[in-house]
């Protein structure tokens, strides 16, 4: 299942596909993929560990859209890519959706000094 506030943000059809080098899939709007693409196809590097990279991902990539419910049909090799057997978790990220196995998902708490010196060190705070 999708949550609402997700699918309002991907559109009636997205992309679906693995989430290098993460252990989930990623969901991706249409005009987020684009751009994906585009930065790929202008990578100043064209060799074979791109290639390779390029071929895998776009193997474990398809166009996908949610039922009337908000259920999402994962194909059978990205839930096994993802480990995903009964309970996933969505979560929102800048660019797109990641969906994890509940089990495979950590702890989404950083230590409190780590947190601190990391935003810190972005400039955030």
């Amino acid at each position: 299942m999708v949550p609402a506030r997700f699918r309002e943000r991907l559109g009636p059809k997205f992309v679906v596909t693995i989430a290098l080098p993460e252990p989930c899939l990623a969901l991706y709007p249409f005009v987020t993929w684009e751009a994906f693409c585009e930065r790929l196809d202008s990578a100043p590097r064209k060799d074979g560990k791109f290639r390779e990279f390029v071929r895998q991902v776009f193997a474990n990539t398809e166009e996908a859209g949610c039922d009337g419910q908000g259920r999402l049909l994962v194909p059978p090799g990205l839930r096994a890519y993802a480990g995903i057997e009964r309970e996933a978790v969505s979560i929102g990220t800048l660019t797109r959706i990641e969906v994890w196995a509940k089990e495979r998902l950590g702890p989404l708490e950083p230590a409190p000094d780590e947190a601190a010196a990391f935003t810190a060190e972005l400039g955030l705070y």
